[in-house]
């Protein structure tokens, strides 16, 4: 049975992001309950919720009057975590002081789950101090409370006041959601293509997305890791609290990685580094009359093949092998020539795999010859996979010890 968000909308103008946030809920694997307050409707639709949400939407305590009335109760019941986003300032004052006078208000006053609240208000308004003091009092009650964002605001005024992005929120609910089973470890995270100039305006690179590095690095860091990301042009856009190192070429990537390896734990490589870069590289545009249609190519340094001579015995190192065919016999010659604890591989050439997919069908190849087979599923999914995997060999490592 999938976990359960119920997400509460209130009458804000950020009302029109929540589909987005649904819609980033449901890709890691949640199941949706909406319940949007009569003013939220104001600002956005409910077929537009219903479109991107697993569950129902909800907007009036009394819309079957020949039912009786205890959906506030069942929803309550079901939830594992309850989002109130936009959060304005009428239904935080509810919440403080345990005001049931509608669906929503009624929902969290039965509530027993974790609850996350996002304010969105006037830079004033939340600067109130009777605001200021029915948050403290969420906050003492135990709930959790994003701070808004600063900016430009949409009644004209600059400050605080703005309610975190979606994928800020979608990032935190997940948090609350996870144990921190990978606190403490510091992993590093490669993702997207390298690009290769050989001049001002043209290069060499591949069709890498980056999500299936940016959905580890995610899934890490809402375990607990403390990770670091290093990144080559993502087509994807990453959440703002999550330390980006970006780099362009393979030579970038490797300066990077290498200088931050001596300090880590666990480097996962699902970079689609490029294997070779022009020879030559113009400063300029080079114009089509002047150029050579023959270009040199030079090998780039493997970064996975350095990092898996001078890794350290605690140090897990998991690459990713991205195949087409003899995909089994490839992923374990690069299994063992490159000392890896653990490979991913993925054979590009399946339906729902691969480059700029949202799922991903991965087989998991360990040096004693085991492998794991694992279905089509997100890549959220295949993340927290990974992950498990990652714990389950330095668990093992450390028990030998």
């Amino acid at each position: 049975m999938k976990t359960t968000v119920l997400l509460g909308i209130t009458g804000g103008i950020a009302a029109y992001k929540t589909p987005a946030l649904v819609r980033l809920l449901v890709k890691s694997d949640l199941h949706v309950n909406v319940i949007a307050t009569k003013s939220a409707l104001n600002f956005v639709a409910p077929q537009a919720l219903a479109t991107v949400s697993t569950g129902s939407i909800y907007t009036d305590m009394w819309a079957n009057l020949l039912k009786p009335s205890i959906e506030h109760i069942e929803l309550a019941d079901s939830a594992d975590v309850a989002v109130i986003a936009p959060a304005t300032a009428n239904i935080i004052a509810k919440f403080a002081v345990g005001i049931a006078d509608d669906l929503l208000s009624t929902t969290l006053v039965a509530l027993r789950c974790r609850v996350l609240v996002c304010p969105s208000m006037n830079v004033n308004m939340w600067r109130n101090s009777v605001v200021q003091r029915n948050i403290e009092s969420l906050r003492q009650a135990g709930h959790h409370v994003l701070t808004p964002e600063s900016g430009f605001l949409a009644c004209g005024w600059t400050g605080e006041g703005r309610m975190p992005e979606p994928e800020i929120i979608a990032t935190a609910v997940v948090k609350l959601l996870n144990p921190p089973d990978l606190k403490g470890l510091r992993i590093l995270v490669t993702a997207g293509p390298t690009e290769e100039p050989f001049d001002a305006v043209r290069f060499i690179t591949n069709r890498s997305s980056g999500k299936m590095g940016l959905a580890i690095a995610q899934r890490a860091q809402a375990r607990g890791a403390d990770v670091i990301l290093v990144a080559g042009p993502l087509r994807v856009s990453p959440p703002g609290d999550l330390p980006i190192v970006p780099v362009r070429t393979a030579l970038e990537m490797r300066h990077a990685v290498m200088d931050r390896f001596p300090e880590t734990d666990v480097v996962i490589k699902a970079a689609a580094v490029a294997d070779f870069r022009p020879e030559t590289v113009s400063s300029g545009k080079v114009k089509k009359e002047g150029m050579d249609p023959i270009v040199r190519l030079v090998r780039n340094p493997d970064i996975l093949e350095e990092l898996g001579r001078t890794k350290k015995p605690k140090q897990i190192l998991v690459g990713f092998a991205a195949e087409t065919d003899n995909a089994s016999a490839n992923a374990h010659k690069k299994l063992v020539a490159k000392n890896l604890d653990l490979l991913v591989l993925n054979d590009v050439s399946q339906v729902g795999a691969g480059f700029d997919s949202d799922t991903n069908i991965v087989r998991f190849l360990y040096p004693n010859d085991a492998d794991e087979q694992l279905e089509i599923m997100s890549k959220d999914a295949v993340a927290d996979q990974i992950l498990n995997r990652v714990l389950a060999i330095r668990s093992a490592r450390f028990s030998n010890e």
